[in-house]
């Protein structure tokens, strides 16, 4: 299966990916092929690629986690890709989660001024999200994707069986991802998660491709994020400031991108109720329904000694203007409001709530 010709980038459906992969590969005379992994996709997804893609390439393999994703790795990834002679006519594909794919992207788009990629992601992270929509970057002093550009890969290579190979905390923080479209968009995914239950959660195809669709259509109609595309940041103002907080405590236990959203999209649903009357019910709700999922991996409590820090770290983020930090909050379930300034006692009762919710 594949997407339809008019949306930017050309997305392929399991086998089929292969399929068109290699069949893209063979009608462009690209110099060199290289394959950009870490340990883990290395072990478990690139025999699969090799056994599908039936032709010689470069490997390339970096560290996996977040603490990795900097200029130092991105400067040993274009060492290595000057040493073994790759030109402008070369081709990357990365293969990984949301930092192979963010990493890997802008690493080739800045290499020699850019070569070509694409993109197969293998955690429900990438899938859903972080490869979509031309967003590629590091990060810089523990600060998310602060550097970066705006590039598309060639193509998108879905293949859900790469899930297997995720732990089930991978797997659920991929899944704030999918509860993000879910209240911001669409009722029929935030009813399935209200269904699951964290000991027999499974996610499947269908709504795998949901997100997916969610995401592309958003992106292609607004680039650059002056608009829509705007509430793709639901939870993440604050989950990324939170992400960052425990990325750089090095006596803290770091917290996944998944996991800090989901604590960020708490607290936005909670902003949401005290500026946008949302309703209290439905913010205990959605309170429940994402803490069933993260009980064991997100702390219990955030101590009011953080919560400046945490604020403090919001002054750094990407969207921000003017100096002022803009928040995606909501009316309704599916009803995303765009552009809504907080204050910081609103935040630290936010953070108070949280912390009193049953977990």
């Amino acid at each position: 299966m594949s997407n339809n010709s008019k949306h930017r980038v050309p997305i392929h459906y399991n086998v089929n990916g292969f399929t068109q992969l290699t069949n893209y590969l063979k009608t462009n005379s690209f110099s060199k092929l290289f394959v950009l992994t870490d340990e883990n996709t290395e072990h478990f997804c690139l025999p699969i690629l090799e056994k599908n893609l039936k032709t010689s390439f470069y490997l390339l393999k970096i560290t996996s986690g977040e603490v990795f994703k900097t200029l130092e790795t991105c400067q040993f990834l274009w060492q290595e890709l000057a040493k073994l002679g790759a030109d402008r006519q070369s081709i990357l594909i990365n293969l990984g989660g949301g930092v192979i794919t963010d990493m890997g992207g802008f690493v080739a788009a800045t290499y020699k001024r850019g070569i070509r990629f694409i993109n197969i992601p293998t955690t429900l992270l990438g899938m859903v999200d972080a490869s979509i929509g031309g967003k590629t970057g590091v990060d810089f002093e523990h600060l998310k994707n602060q550097i970066g550009l705006l590039v598309d890969p060639e193509m998108l290579c879905i293949y859900p069986d790469f899930l297997k190979t995720l732990s089930k905390r991978e797997l659920l923080s991929g899944l704030a991802e999918v509860i993000k479209y879910g209240l911001i968009e669409h009722l029929e995914i935030w009813h399935y998660i209200k269904n699951q239950t964290p000991e027999n959660f499974e996610i499947n195809a269908a709504i795998v491709q949901k997100s997916i669709a969610i995401k592309e259509r958003i992106t292609s109609m607004d680039p650059g994020e002056k608009g829509i595309r705007k509430t793709l940041n639901f939870g993440h103002t604050l989950g990324h400031a939170i992400e960052t907080h425990f990325l750089s405590k090095q006596k803290k236990e770091h917290l996944l991108h998944g996991e800090a959203v989901a604590i960020g999209m708490i607290l936005a649903t909670h902003l949401s109720y005290q500026t946008q009357g949302l309703p209290i019910e439905i913010v205990k709700e959605i309170t429940c329904h994402i803490l069933k999922f993260y009980t064991n991996t997100i702390p219990a409590k955030i101590s009011n000694k953080e919560y400046h820090p945490i604020i403090e770290f919001l002054q750094h983020d990407k969207k921000n203007d003017r100096g002022n930090v803009n928040f995606v909050l909501l009316k309704a379930i599916g009803k995303p409001l765009l552009d809504c300034r907080v204050t910081n006692d609103e935040i630290f009762n936010a953070f108070d709530y949280y912390n009193s919710f049953p977990n």
